[in-house]
Formats: structure tokens, sequence, C-alpha cells
């Protein structure tokens, strides 16, 4: 059933609970592919990173990736999962133009990784615990690139060009369980959930986790059910949703949907969709299988996977302190609130801070500076925090040098200004544009004689007790001086002229 017009979130949730799953896949970072040594560096010409293993040519064998089993066995340890003994890989056997076996190694009911959870923070620090269903290895496809037609998709398109490269990249899938109770708050939880593992991914470095490359990817499954009932209803899959924003869209969207349709008494296709980022909607793409449609069976040419338990233990030794742990002693460290912490981490600031503070700034000034002038810099030039050319470093010495009153925060934004844009280091730079801060006592005492000269009026009424006009006084010493007079020195120095205690 076509829907032309959505009923209103609010109206939706006045009649329908959602329910989610959320399946995501996770790009590893192998230096080879899942079952054979081909290469998976980017940027490689079509078609060069490839072998008779990934092509599924008759006869050849394949042999899995020790590292990704070993990312497998972290991910599923940090996401609380159980890691199975024994377990094997399986044929998901399906036609795509992309897919050159015309079947995927994947697995099926026997994952290396299952029976988890994941607990994450919403915004008003509410912890929502989404539970993992499993956690299993597998390999990507291809890259189709349909030439002609205005989408970019099949339809319409003159022609397809095929990229193997990337057929065999290691995967890893985890799925949740049927997420419930989220409510209203289903967009919020799928956003949330889907960052908190993109940081965890990248904790375990496993993977950069860059869901703008692909490296991480959603699928959003989405169905409603009457409020007060039980049975689940019919559900829909949005497909490589690839942004944290989309993620939220494509289910606040879906919700909007289903309820339209099922209002207007119509019946929801379990289809497979895709999201348009443009205006976050979501359009049919075809029927979604069942299991059985795919014929699973164990692929012969591979050995099961046994981790022993001494090695899981080993692996689980390993772990780094997950990010909401790491989040919360921060934020206790840094004396900041749960609301400025969330802000920092969705800039992308919190490794920036935290290396400002380790080369020698407190941590005050390393969030002052990368929060403010540097947020306000990346924001301009249209590019994330961590991108600017300048580092963490370079960041604590300015800090240190306005810490010791060699600089002032204006100065500081002066330093900044030019290491961005390529001039040097901060101290080369100082030295070569003179921007430290005026201490000489004479060369002070000159400019605020002549400020105090050429503004009479402000300096009477100073004298007569006001004395909070000597900020304008103050101004003008600065001015003078090009901003780079101890601006605290200058007002000593216009209250010890004029005869006023401060």
């Amino acid at each position: 059933m076509t829907v032309t017009e959505l009923v209103s979130y609010e109206d939706a949730l006045a009649s329908y609970d959602p329910v989610m799953g959320l399946e995501v896949h996770v790009e590893l970072g192998t230096k080879t592919k899942m079952f054979c040594g081909c290469s998976t560096e980017l940027g490689a010409d079509p078609n060069t990173q490839t072998c008779p293993v990934c092509l599924g040519m008759p006869g050849a064998l394949p042999v899995v990736n020790a590292i990704g089993v070993e990312s497998a066995i972290k991910i599923g340890l940090a996401l609380n999962c159980e890691i199975a003994e024994w377990c094997r890989f399986a044929r998901k056997n399906y036609f795509y133009p992309d897919m050159p076996k015309n079947f995927q190694t994947s697995q099926y009911d026997e994952p290396i990784a299952f029976n988890g959870y994941l607990d994450v923070q919403l915004e008003d620090g509410e912890v929502f615990r989404v539970q993992i269903e499993r956690a299993h290895m597998e390999e990507d496809t291809g890259k189709s690139t349909h030439v002609g037609g205005a989408t970019g998709r099949i339809h319409g398109a003159q022609h397809s060009l095929l990229d193997y490269n990337r057929a065999g990249i290691p995967l890893i899938e985890i799925v949740t369980k049927p997420i419930e109770g989220a409510g209203e708050r289903a967009p919020e939880v799928a956003k949330a959930y889907v960052a908190e593992l993109r940081e965890l991914i990248k904790a375990l470095g496993v993977s950069e986790a860059r869901m703008e490359m692909g490296q991480m990817r959603c699928d959003v499954n989405l169905s409603l059910r009457p409020n007060g009932t039980e049975k689940f209803g019919t559900r829909s899959e949005t497909k490589n949703v690839n942004s944290l924003r989309s993620v939220e869209r494509a289910v606040r969207f879906e919700v909007q949907r289903h309820a339209s349709v099922l209002s207007a008494g119509g019946t929801i296709v379990q289809e497979t969709r895709h999201f348009h980022e443009e205006d976050g909607s979501t359009t049919s793409g075809r029927i979604k299988e069942e299991a059985e449609d795919y014929r699973y069976f164990p692929e012969p040419d591979l050995v099961p996977v046994a981790p022993s338990r001494e090695w899981v233990e080993e692996l689980r030794g390993t772990l780094p302190e997950l990010p909401r742990v790491r989040r919360n002693r921060l934020r206790e460290e840094w004396g900041v609130t749960e609301h400025d912490m969330q802000s920092i981490l969705n800039a992308g600031a919190v490794d920036l801070i935290t290396a400002t503070i380790e080369a020698g700034a407190d941590a005050t000034s390393a969030r002052k500076w990368w929060m403010g002038e540097l947020s306000r810099i990346a924001n301009e030039e249209g590019i994330g925090l961590g991108l600017l050319p300048i580092t963490p470093g370079q960041v604590a010495r300015i800090a240190t040098l306005i810490a010791e009153g060699s600089l002032n925060d204006k100065l500081g934004r002066e330093v900044i200004k030019h290491v961005v844009n390529d001039e040097g280091e901060p101290d080369e730079i100082i030295e070569k544009r003179g921007l430290k801060i005026v201490s000489d006592e004479g060369a002070l005492g000159t400019a605020v004689d002549e400020a105090i000269a050429a503004n009479a009026g402000i300096a009477d009424k100073i004298r007569a007790g006001k004395v909070a006009a000597a900020g304008a006084l103050v101004g003008a010493v600065m001015k003078a001086t090009r901003g780079q007079a101890d601006a605290a020195r200058v007002r000593e120095l216009i209250l010890e002229r004029l005869g006023v205690e401060g």
C-alpha cells in the first residue's frame, strides 16, 4: 500500500508500540581478506585485488583469516557475549551480480559470539540495555556502480560496472535481539546504540568504523504493534544506513510510515527498503527473504573454528577500558557535566582533549580550546576536529604559554590561526609575528599614561570611585598594544596612577 501522507510521530506512538532490531556490519581492519591473501587496501584500481578464492573459481580453497577470528572474539567479549567453544561457517546462497561465488560465506545457527548486551547512555543520562542476539563472521560483497539514470540505482541505469576488490573483505555482523520498551525514544535509542557500538569498535582497534566510508553500516528492522499487545508486527528492513543521524531518521520515518499504513487499514509488506539522505524517507527495495530462502548449509571447504578457553581469556585480558566506563571516568576527572561530556563526544573531541592534557595542558584549557576556537574553525572549514592541521601537542604548548603569562587568550587565538594555516610551530609563530605579551613595565606605563591623558573624563570618574570605568582605559591600552598587554597588570597600573584602591 502506497502512503501519500504520513501521520505525525506523536499520533503514531499514541496507537502503536515500536519494536526494533538493528543489524550492524563492521568491516574489519585486517591487511588481507577473510578467506584469501588479497589486500584490503583502499584506492586500488578496480578488480586488481582479487584471486581465484575471492572470485569463487572452481577448485579454489579458502583459508580463515586468524586476525579476523581474533577480532570477532574481542568484539564478542566487549559485548558481554558468550564465545562459542566450537562453531563453523555456512554458505548463504543467493544471486547478486556483485557476489561472484553466488553464495556468501557467513555463519548461520552457529555464530562465534552470542547472548550478550550493550548498555547505552541517552542524552539525559538514562541507561538503556540493548540485548545482543549474536555477532558472527562473514565476508563482504563486491561493489556495483550503476551508470546513467537519476538515482544512482540500477533502475533506470544504462549499464553497471562491477568491482570485486571488496568481495571477501572481513565483516562482523552484530545482531540485536528485538528491542522493546523504547517507546517514543526508539529513534534516540537506535542512534545511541550505533554510536556506542562505533566507539567500542574503535576502542578495540579492530576497525576505524568510519560510517561515511562504509566501514560500518546499519540495517534498521522495525515493526509496530498496537499498544497493549504482545505479538510483533510485520517488519521492514531499511538497508545500509551509514550515519548516526540517518539511523535516527530511518527509525522515525518507518514508525510514521507503518502507522500510516496500518491506520488506513493496509498491510505492511515484509521487504527491504532504501534510505534517502536528502529527505529522510525510505522506498521499497525487494521482498525480504526468510532464512530458509537462503538455503544455508555448512561450508564444506572450511574447518570449524574452536577457540580454546585459554586463548579467549588471554584476549579478554587485552581488552581496553570500554568507552562508556572511560567517558564516565574522564567526566569526573575533567569536572564536566553529563551534557558537556555529550557535547565533547558529539564533536569527536574526547581523544583530542585527552592527548592535549597528556601533552601538558590542564583539563579546563584543553577542553576550552578544542570545544571553542578549534570547533569554530572546523565548522567554518566543514571538516571534523580531528582533521584540523593542528596537533594536541601544539594546543598544549599554546595553553602552557598562556598559563605562564607569555600569551593571553586573544594572542592564543592568533597563534592557533597561524598554526592551522601551516606557518610553523607556536613558538616560531610568536617570534616571527611578535605576538608575545608586552611585559615591560616601562612600555606598559607609557601606554597607560597615554590612555589616561586621552580619556580625562573617564579618569575623573575612576578617581571619584567608579572603579568599573577602568575597563574602558584597559581597553584603550589593549588596543594601543594590539592586544599584547597583560590586561590584569594594565588595570593595576591604571588604578595606581589614579591613586585608587582596586
